[in-house]
């Protein structure tokens, strides 16, 4: 049973008979004829009670003939949705809990706003996780931390995370050798700040002896609050924290202090909700920043470089 079968079927059904279905599908009346007889064979039932020339639908006809109407109408509305740019249907899109919670509420609700036909599904996870449903189809894209493996990705900058980390207040310097923390707190083995974290450890000479695991940020600062460590974390995270008073934050040092967050999403799988997520996810006047910066770069170009003399 495919559907070219079932769409003649249903002609035969709504022009009341093979001659005018023919005329309405454009096809030779044996051909109609014979692909009715097809599809009851296949199905093993008579889908019409035969009086001389005239087709009443047999039980089993009325019954299909629901089923086809819906089957024709999804097959008809997934293609429209294939070809139409514009965005629709279930975006399944992942993040660091970060971006999910900090960078995340103001573009999503723009992305609504804009594209009421699309239905978005967020699921969390650290970039591994991330990579891994992406591959599997579980979701079309993600917010993640570089670094990203470029070979079965493609992606686009999002923004940029200032890092820090974090220590209960009134810590002295995580800097001085005799006052490193020995206990670091961070998410699961495969978070990219936690990576980050033992990282910074390993450039003096030290191992955390304890890293406490949880599974939220406010978690991790609510351990840190309680002076049972320190952790390493983008400081927007900072600004949804109700007990950001009780924390001393520290800087990290040049070229360790900032993380770039990606949009990464299967190669060659780039969709129109991808690409409006990107639009959205661009900083406001980047535009107009690469507007101006093409035309100083063609007005320098002029100056600098005399015309050739045929």
């Amino acid at each position: 049973m495919d559907l070219s079968d079932l769409r003649i079927f249903s002609a035969v059904v709504r022009e009341g008979g093979v001659t005018r279905a023919a005329e309405r599908l454009n096809r030779v009346q044996s051909n109609v004829t014979t692909r009715v007889r097809q599809l009851e064979q296949d199905l093993g039932v008579d889908l019409f009670i035969r009086e001389g020339k005239k087709l009443h639908l047999a039980p089993a006809g009325q019954t299909l003939i629901d089923y086809a109407d819906r089957l024709l109408a999804l097959a008809d509305e997934a293609r429209n949705a294939v070809q139409d740019p514009k965005p629709c249907g279930l975006f399944r899109l992942g993040a660091m809990e970060s971006a999910a919670a900090v960078r995340l509420p103001g573009p999503l609700s723009e992305y609504i706003r804009r594209y009421p036909e699309v239905t978005l599904e967020l699921r969390t996870g650290n970039p591994q996780q991330l990579a891994t449903a992406i591959l599997a189809g579980e979701i079309e894209a993600a917010l993640v931390a570089d670094p990203v493996a470029d070979t079965p990705f493609e992606k686009a900058k999002a923004f940029d995370e200032e890092l820090v980390i974090v220590a209960p207040l009134g810590h002295p310097p995580v800097d001085n050798p005799k006052t490193v923390p020995k206990t670091a707190i961070a998410f699961e083995v495969g978070c990219p700040h936690r990576r980050r974290l033992e990282k910074w450890y390993e450039n003096r000479g030290e191992m955390p002896t304890r890293t406490i695991e949880m599974s939220s940020y406010h978690a991790i600062l609510g351990c840190v609050v309680a002076g049972m460590g320190i952790s390493l974390l983008p400081s927007s995270v900072l600004t949804t924290f109700p007990e950001r008073k009780r924390l001393s934050v520290h800087p990290l040092p040049p070229g360790q202090d900032s993380a770039e967050t990606l949009l990464i999403w299967r190669k060659g799988a780039k969709s129109p909700k991808i690409g409006a997520l990107i639009e959205i996810l661009k900083p406001p006047g980047s535009a107009k920043a690469q507007r101006k910066a093409g035309s100083v770069t063609s007005s320098n170009s002029t100056s600098s470089v005399q015309p050739e003399i045929p």
